[in-house]
């Protein structure tokens, strides 16, 4: 079991971040030891990488919470699937989806960005390229 500062140290969040997501309800609080500590288990601290990773691809929280609203993880699940099950994953799997054609739609629009800053660059090389063979012809001809 882990207090908070440990969860939050393995996971990358603050102590604070992960107070935030139990009150606007993305994590469920966690058991609490002695003196109403929250223990962290290793389910806790895996559920917080996932989330971890979700939250660096730029999903919203609003979406992160949808994705674990139903608060199953599938890391080590076995071969029959409950209809709640499928119900989640497919849920699960449009958030998902939805969040990639985003992000793709980002990169093309960044890609283009790109092309014309190298173009742009390209541009003042060239002209930076000119002004200084004009000065060397100018140091030529004294």
């Amino acid at each position: 079991m882990y207090t908070i500062g440990q969860a939050a140290e393995l996971t990358g969040f603050s102590p604070d971040t992960l107070r935030y997501y139990e009150k606007i309800g993305i994590l469920k609080s966690p058991p609490r030891g002695p003196g109403g500590v929250r223990r962290y288990s290793e389910d806790n601290v895996r559920l917080l990488a996932s989330l971890n990773c979700l939250k660096k691809t730029g999903l919203s929280l609003e979406e992160i919470k949808e994705f674990f609203q139903e608060g199953q993880c599938f890391a080590n699940h076995s071969s029959v699937w409950e209809p709640d099950e499928i119900q989640t994953l497919s849920s699960r799997r449009k958030i998902l989806s939805g969040h990639l054609d985003r992000m793709e739609q980002q990169r093309r629009e960044l890609d283009n960005i790109i092309q014309l800053t190298k173009e742009k660059l390209d541009y003042y090389d060239k002209m930076l390229n000119e002004h200084v063979n004009l000065e060397e012809d100018k140091e030529v001809q004294k």
